[in-house]
C-alpha cells in the first residue's frame, strides 16, 4: 500500500509537470487525491504548483474542511468542484483542474472539442464539452460541472479552464494532457482551412475498440444519450450529452459554427 506521504510526492511531480507544460501561470490550477470515503490530498492556494514539496499539501474531509495542514498553507479555493466530482462519481480517485493554452482558447472562445479528428481522442476522450461560466471559490462552478461528471472524464470550464479527473492521479494528469493535445491539433488544423473529421461509421469503429478494452470511466461511447437511441454521437451534436433539450443543441452547433466560420475568415 501506498504510504500518504508517498502520494504528497506524487502531487507534488504532477504539479511540476502540468507547470513545466505551460499548463499554468502562477500560482494557478489545483490537484486533488481521495485516500479513502472522507480523507483527501490537495494543493494548497496561493502557491506555484511547479515549487511545492510534500509539506505543503493539505488534508481535507468530503466537505472540504481541514483535517492537518502545516506552514499556514490552505485548501485550494477550488476544493468544492473537487468534492463534487468525487461525490457523484465514486469511481473517480484523483482530480486535476489547470489552465492548458490551447483548451482554455477553446473554453473561452465558448467552442467544445467535439470533432472527430484523431483515433486516441475519441477512444480515451471521447467528446470534451464546457460547463458554463461561474464564479471562482462558489458552488457555481460544482453546479455547472455537475451537469457533465456522469458523461465525460473531461470538461472544459467556460472562460476558466479544464478539469479532468480518473481512478488515479496519473491517469487524470493524463488525461489532461489528452485534452491539451486534442485542442492544440484542433486548433492548428483549422489554420489550414479545417480539420479532415472521421464518419459517423469511423467514430462508431473507435467506440468499438473503446469498448473491447474494457477502458475504465465515463465515455460517449457507453453513456451517450443520442448514442444510445440511435442518433448520431456526441461526435456530432455539439457535445449536447447531458440532458440537454434538442433545441437547445441545435442552437450551440448554430452558434459554434458561426465561430469557426468567424476565425476561418468566411463570415460577411
Amino acid at each position: 500500500m501506498v504510504s500518504e506521504y508517498e502520494i504528497k510526492k506524487q502531487i507534488c511531480d504532477i504539479g511540476k509537470r502540468i507547470y513545466n507544460r505551460n499548463m499554468v501561470a502562477a500560482n494557478d490550477g489545483n490537484i486533488s487525491v481521495k485516500l479513502n470515503d472522507n480523507e483527501f490530498l490537495c494543493t494548497p492556494t496561493g502557491v506555484s504548483k511547479g515549487f511545492m514539496t510534500p509539506d505543503y499539501i493539505c488534508k481535507v474531509d468530503k466537505e472540504g474542511n481541514v483535517i492537518q495542514a502545516s506552514g499556514g498553507f490552505k485548501p485550494s479555493s477550488e476544493i468544492k468542484m473537487h468534492m463534487r466530482v468525487y461525490q457523484e462519481r465514486p469511481d473517480v480517485n484523483s482530480v486535476v483542474h489547470a489552465h492548458p493554452m490551447y483548451a482554455t482558447t477553446f473554453a473561452i472562445a465558448g467552442i467544445p472539442l467535439t470533432q472527430p479528428i484523431m483515433p486516441e481522442a475519441v477512444i480515451a476522450l471521447g467528446c470534451v464539452p464546457i460547463a458554463k461560466y461561474g464564479r471562482p471559490s462558489t458552488m457555481e462552478i460544482p453546479e455547472a460541472v455537475s451537469e457533465y461528471v456522469q458523461y465525460f472524464d473531461a470538461v472544459l470550464l467556460e472562460n476558466h479552464g479544464a478539469l479532468t479527473y480518473a481512478d488515479s492521479l496519473l491517469s487524470a494528469y493524463l488525461k489532461m494532457e489528452s485534452v491539451e493535445f486534442y485542442a492544440q491539433l484542433l486548433y492548428q488544423s483549422k489554420m489550414l482551412g479545417g480539420p479532415k473529421e472521421f464518419t459517423p461509421k469511423q467514430v462508431e469503429d473507435l467506440y468499438e475498440i473503446r469498448r473491447q478494452f474494457g477502458m475504465a470511466g465515463r465515455h460517449p461511447a457507453n453513456l451517450c444519450p443520442n448514442n444510445k437511441e440511435g442518433k448520431p454521437s456526441c461526435h456530432n451534436c455539439g457535445g449536447g450529452c447531458g440532458g440537454h433539450k434538442q433545441e437547445e443543441n441545435a442552437e450551440l452547433v448554430t452558434e459554434i459554427t458561426k465561430k469557426v466560420m468567424e476565425q476561418l475568415g468566411f463570415s460577411k
